[in-house]
């Protein structure tokens, strides 16, 4: 068979491949078009609708976060109101569950609940917020500073430091790191910690009393 009689046979053999497969191409071509749709759906619609559904039913519970008698309300919500835990669970993939889970970390932390806070914090994602975001890994450094899992509460009070270098949350955390580590005999490292606060934030309320702490921590690491 010659070169030419071979390419006119692939190409026959692609043509009767097309044709013989016209429909199942169709579907699959419709199938793809269908998914698109309904994912546009989803992202401008669906989420959109329960994003702004979640948001009005927030400021109920935001109300009772700070009254530590609410707490429980603020947790379960009352009468007709959600409270954050449903509000976690049931707009899941929102802003405001997100921020409902942020929530729940700082009230069973104040409740003593600890691994509830830490169940509910660990839930929480980024939101490029410089309060939020340190915040939540500071509280996840108190819940297990609670717990006594100090190699834990380390790793998180240096996230939560490093995340947003502010003088309002970094000198916070950066001073509970070097408290834990006073508590684990690393003087050194309390120390590094304390003067990190001294000279990169001079200005925070931290760094008022700061020199002794430093001076205790290093009195220790000689």
């Amino acid at each position: 068979m010659s070169t030419t009689e071979k390419e006119i046979n692939q190409q026959v053999r692609k043509g009767s491949f097309l044709q013989e497969n016209s429909k199942s191409l169709l579907f699959i071509a419709g199938a793809i078009i269908v998914l698109i749709g309904i994912y546009i759906w989803y992202q401008n619609v669906y989420l959109k609708n329960r994003a702004e559904e979640a948001s009005a039913k927030m400021y109920k519970a935001e109300q009772f976060l700070g009254v530590d008698s609410l707490a429980n309300k603020a947790i379960n919500g009352e009468g007709g109101y959600p409270g954050f835990e449903k509000i976690a669970d049931e707009y899941a993939n929102t802003k405001s569950a997100n921020l409902a889970n942020l929530y729940l970390g700082g009230i069973y932390l104040r409740k003593g609940e600890y691994k509830k806070a830490i169940e509910s914090l660990g839930k929480y994602s980024d939101t490029g917020s410089p309060v939020a975001d340190p915040l939540a890994l500071g509280l996840l450094g108190d819940a297990y500073s609670e717990l006594k899992d100090y190699k834990q509460a380390i790793t998180y009070y240096k996230k939560a430091a490093d995340k947003a270098s502010n003088k309002f949350t970094s000198p916070l955390f950066l001073k509970k790191l070097g408290l834990v580590y006073e508590v684990q005999k690393d003087y050194k490292g309390a120390a590094d910690a304390y003067n990190k606060i001294k000279t990169q934030y001079p200005q925070s309320q931290e760094a008022q009393m700061i020199d002794e702490y430093i001076a205790r921590a290093e009195a220790q690491a000689k």
